[in-house]
C-alpha cells in the first residue's frame, strides 16, 4: 500500500510530476495492501500457464508436412485429449502446490524488501535485474536439476517430469510437487539476492514461464526472438534431455548452455546432435 493519499502527495514526495506509468500504478495500487499485490503473481502464472501454450496446441492439431519441418520429434503426435489431460494435471498441481506456495511465501518477499512504492524502476533497471535473475536461476537450477537425476531423486521425484519424452508446451510445469518446491527455490533466489520492485518480480516470473513453455513446446520456431539471446539453449537443446530420459547426463541447464559447457555435461548432446539431425531429416522426408 502506497504511503500517499493523493497524486499530489506522491508528487510532493518525489519532488516531480508522476510519469504516465506511475500515475496508473498509483491509481491501481494506492489502496491495495502489499500482500494483495504480491498475490497477483499467482493469477499471472495461472493466466500464462493457460494461454501461452495455446498457439502450440493449434500448431500440433494442424500438423502438416510444412509444419513438421519445425517439429523436433516429428513422429510424435499429440491429440487434443492428450494435451488437455496434461493441462488438467498441471492445473491440479497449481491449485494444490504452486498457488499455496506463492501465497504463503509472502513473509520472505516482505523480509527481503521487494517494494511496491514509487518511483517505479526504469526500464534499464528492470532489464538488468531480470538478466541477473535469469543467470542466478539458471546456475542454481543446473545443480538442483543435476542432483535430481541421481538415483533416489530421479526415481521418486524427477521421473514425473520425464514422462514426456517428447515435451509439449503444457508439460513445462508438469512435475512432482517436491520438484516444484525444489526448483522453485532457484526462481526465488535472484530476487532474494537483488530485490527490486514488485512489477519487476511479476515480469520475471512471467518471462521465466514463457521461456519454459517455449523450451518444452516440441517445436524449433525460426521466428523466435530467443534465437538472438547469447548462449540460449532453446527447444532442441532441452528436447534432447527429454528424448534421452532418465539416463540423460547432459543438458541440465534450464535456460542457457554455459553451465553444461563449463562442467562438461553437454558432451553427449554434442556427439549425438549431428546424428539426431540426420535422423530428423530422414523422418521428415518419409
Amino acid at each position: 500500500m502506497l504511503p500517499f493519499q493523493t497524486l499530489e502527495g506522491a508528487e510532493v514526495f518525489l519532488g516531480r510530476n508522476l510519469t504516465f506509468a506511475e500515475t496508473l500504478w498509483f491509481k491501481y495500487s494506492a489502496r491495495k495492501p502489499d500482500y494483495i499485490l504480491y498475490c497477483h503473481n499467482t493469477l499471472f502464472l495461472f493466466i500464462f500457464y493457460t494461454l501461452v501454450p495455446l498457439p502450440f496446441v493449434v500448431i500440433e492439431l494442424m500438423r502438416s508436412k510444412k509444419i513438421d519441418q519445425f517439429k523436433i520429434q516429428p513422429k510424435i503426435k499429440n491429440s487434443l485429449s492428450d494435451m488437455f489431460d496434461c493441462y488438467r494435471k498441471v492445473m491440479l498441481t497449481f491449485v494444490l502446490v504452486v498457488g499455496p506456495l506463492q501465497i504463503f511465501s509472502y513473509p520472505v518477499i516482505e523480509m527481503i524488501g521487494i517494494r511496491t512504492s514509487l518511483p517505479l524502476p526504469s526500464g534499464w533497471e528492470m532489464f538488468w535485474q531480470i538478466v541477473v535473475y535469469f543467470l542466478v536461476e539458471d546456475y542454481a537450477n543446473y545443480w538442483l536439476h543435476r542432483l535430481l537425476h541421481n538415483g533416489w531423486g530421479y526415481q521418486k521425484i524427477h521421473r514425473v517430469h520425464h514422462e514426456y519424452t517428447a515435451p509439449i508446451g503444457f508439460a513445462a510445469p508438469y512435475a512432482h510437487w517436491a520438484e516444484i518446491i525444489v526448483l522453485g527455490f532457484a526462481s526465488f533466489l535472484g530476487p532474494l539476492i537483488v530485490p527490486g520492485h514488485m512489477i519487476t518480480f511479476w515480469l520475471w516470473f512471467i518471462l521465466r514461464q514463457m521461456e519454459a513453455i517455449e523450451t518444452h513446446s516440441g517445436y524449433e520456431c525460426p521466428w523466435s526472438p530467443s534465437k538472438f539471446i547469447p548462449f540460449y539453449g532453446g527447444a532442441i537443446y532441452h528436447d534432447y534431455h527429454h528424448y534421452v530420459g532418465g539416463n540423460c547426463q547432459s543438458n541440465f541447464a534450464s535456460v542457457f548452455t554455459y553451465c553444461d559447457y563449463i562442467y562438461g555435461t553437454n558432451k553427449g548432446y554434442r556427439y549425438q546432435k549431428e546424428v539426431l539431425e540426420k535422423t530428423r531429416e530422414k523422418s521428415k522426408q518419409k
